[in-house]
């Protein structure tokens, strides 16, 4: 388990400072908001790709991936009934994922709610079908690139397309491949029923990914979310991927909260592993 921070954190200045800060303050990986880059990645050459890769490299980090996906972006969307739409949403996911191994990332996080939710013109199961119409579609170009799209599970209040790990499983299962696999967010599991260490456990088959933030928006120890008993689980699942910070309110301060989260997890991590 190694402890990552998202880029878009550190929004009060450059994203290479970002990268500095995030070094800095103790973590080994850096997730990327794509539109902290460019409005689309189709903008970014390859030269400036190089670039932004050497720059994370040069502050010791590992790029984990994408998040975001389609976060600022117009004309794309994962289930719309319109075919015109979903071959544009798709071509944009495999630049994506083109742009993720250049950065030297491999996890390409699909949560993007407003990009993905039932629209009235259609109902769930054909919401679904179009979504995974998309995702076969785009397996050639993930096989190819060696990355994975993980499923992001999100509350009712942020879509009202897969709002819990059993949907999220449901269609990983249809794709039934590899590179199509579960992501989980501390923030999202809080709005389910089942506990999220029960939710880590039951689902570790499929997890790839993990978000750690407090149901407040605010990083992991900024909240009442006790986050020992969830590094308990993930120990227990055997994860050994990615825990990245990922918050929605900055009103602390990007610093305080990059280096506020990752001392309440190394606690959490340290008193987990005893019992």
């Amino acid at each position: 388990m190694r402890f990552a921070i998202c880029n878009e954190t550190f929004n009060d200045r450059s994203v290479e400072a970002g990268f500095e800060l995030a070094a800095e303050c103790g973590y080994e990986g850096i997730e990327i908001a794509p539109f902290t880059l460019a409005a689309y990645v189709t903008e970014l050459t390859p030269q400036r790709r190089t670039e932004i890769r050497r720059s994370i490299e040069k502050c010791g980090l590992t790029t984990v991936g994408l998040h975001w996906l389609l976060a600022k972006t117009e004309g794309f969307h994962l289930t719309s009934p319109d075919p015109a739409v979903r071959a544009r949403t798709l071509e944009y996911l495999k630049a994506l994922a083109e742009c993720c191994a250049d950065l030297g990332g491999r996890i390409l996080v699909f949560g993007s709610p407003q990009q993905r939710n039932v629209l009235p013109e259609t109902n769930r199961l054909q919401a679904e079908a179009f979504a995974i119409e998309v995702l076969e579609g785009l397996l050639p170009t993930l096989e190819r690139t060696g990355t994975i799209v993980a499923l992001e599970p999100l509350g009712p209040q942020e879509t009202n397309f897969v709002n819990t790990a059993e949907e999220a499983v449901a269609i990983i299962k249809k794709l039934s491949s590899p590179h199509i696999q579960l992501h989980l967010d501390c923030k999202a599991m809080a709005s389910e029923t089942i506990p999220i260490p029960d939710l880590i456990r039951t689902n570790k088959q499929y997890l790839v990914h993990f978000h750690a933030n407090d149901p407040n928006r605010l990083g992991p120890g900024f909240g009442e979310l006790d986050f020992v008993p969830i590094f308990k689980a993930l120990l227990d699942a055997g994860y050994q991927g990615w825990v990245s910070v990922e918050v929605f309110d900055y009103q602390p301060g990007c610093e305080r909260i990059a280096r506020e989260s990752i001392a309440y997890m190394q606690r959490c991590l340290t008193e987990a592993q005893k019992r």
